[in-house]
C-alpha cells in the first residue's frame, strides 16, 4: 500500500519497533493483536488500530489471516526506525552525525544551473559562508547508506528558502554540513543539499562546496567516497550570548 497522510505518532512507532524486534525487518512475522497489546500495555483493539495506521502510512505491510496477521516492516518503516535510532544516539552519545558511503557518478548537469540562480546563490553565500563551485558532486550511495540516509532527519540543517521569479516558482532545500573523505584525503567545508522537490532517488546524494571536489580530491566516476554529515550552523546567525561571553565579549 502506498504511503498516505495518516498521522503516525510515538504509540504507532512503539508498535513498529515491537514488530521489528520480533524479526519483521527481515521477513513476515505472525502477530496477534492480543499479544501485541500486552507488550504495548494496550488493549487488543488499540493494538489493531495502531497496526492499521502503520499500514495506511506505508510503514507496515499486513496479511490478515484467521488466527492473526502476518506483518512486515516496509522500507519506509525501516527508515522511520533508523531516524529514531539516530535521535537516541544523539541523546545518549552526543553524536548527531552519520557517515554515508558511495561512489562518484556523473549527474545530469542540473546542479550547475540551479546553484547559479540568484535566488539560491545569494542564500548559499549568506547562510553557508562561501560561494559554491557552480556544480555538484553526485554520489551513488551504497545499499547500507541508503538505509542510513534516514538519519538526516535527526541532523540540524541550514534551510534554503524557496523563491519565485516572473516565470516559475523554485522550491526550498536543506543543506547539511559535511566532509568528504576519499583515498585518505579529506575536504571541507562541504554541504549535502537536499531539495524539497528533486528528481533524484534516495540512493543519490548531491554535494556542494567552495571548490570543484573532483579536482581537489582527484575523483573519477566509480571512485569510493565517505561523506561524514554533522549538524550545520548558519553563517549569518550571530553567536549566542553564552558563546560571546566565552570569547571575552559583552553579553
Amino acid at each position: 500500500m502506498s504511503a498516505s497522510t495518516t498521522t503516525v505518532g510515538h504509540n504507532e512507532v512503539a508498535a513498529l519497533k515491537t514488530v521489528a524486534l520480533r524479526g519483521g525487518l527481515r521477513e513476515p512475522v505472525k502477530v496477534s493483536c492480543s499479544t501485541l497489546g500486552e507488550r504495548l500495555d494496550a488493549s487488543s483493539q488499540t493494538a489493531s488500530r495502531r497496526l492499521q495506521r502503520l499500514e495506511a502510512a506505508g510503514l507496515l505491510d499486513r496479511d490478515v489471516v484467521g488466527d492473526g496477521q502476518w506483518v512486515t516492516v516496509t522500507d519506509a518503516g525501516e527508515r522511520r526506525l533508523r531516524t529514531e535510532y539516530t535521535d537516541y544516539r544523539r541523546l545518549f552519545e552526543g553524536d548527531a552525525g552519520l557517515t554515508l558511503t558511495g561512489t562518484v557518478t556523473s549527474g545530469m548537469g542540473e546542479g550547475r544551473h540551479y546553484i547559479q540562480l540568484s535566488g539560491y546563490h545569494e542564500q548559499f553565500i549568506e547562510r553557508l559562508g562561501y560561494e559554491p563551485f557552480p556544480g555538484t558532486l553526485n554520489v551513488s550511495l551504497s545499499e547500507s547508506a541508503v538505509r542510513a540516509r534516514a538519519g538526516l532527519d535527526a541532523v540540524e540543517g541550514v534551510p534554503i528558502d524557496g523563491w519565485e521569479d516572473e516565470d516559475r516558482t523554485f522550491g526550498p532545500a536543506t543543506c547539511y554540513a559535511a566532509e568528504v573523505v576519499a583515498d585518505g584525503e579529506t575536504f571541507e567545508p562541504v554541504h549535502v543539499i537536499v531539495p524539497e522537490r528533486t528528481h533524484h532517488d534516495e540512493d543519490q546524494l548531491e554535494l556542494i562546496a567552495p571548490a570543484k571536489l573532483r579536482e581537489k580530491l582527484g575523483l573519477d566516476d566509480g571512485d569510493e567516497v565517505r561523506v561524514r554529515v554533522t549538524d550545520a550552523e548558519r553563517a549569518d546567525e550571530p553567536a549566542s550570548p553564552t558563546e560571546t561571553a566565552e570569547f571575552g565579549g559583552s553579553t
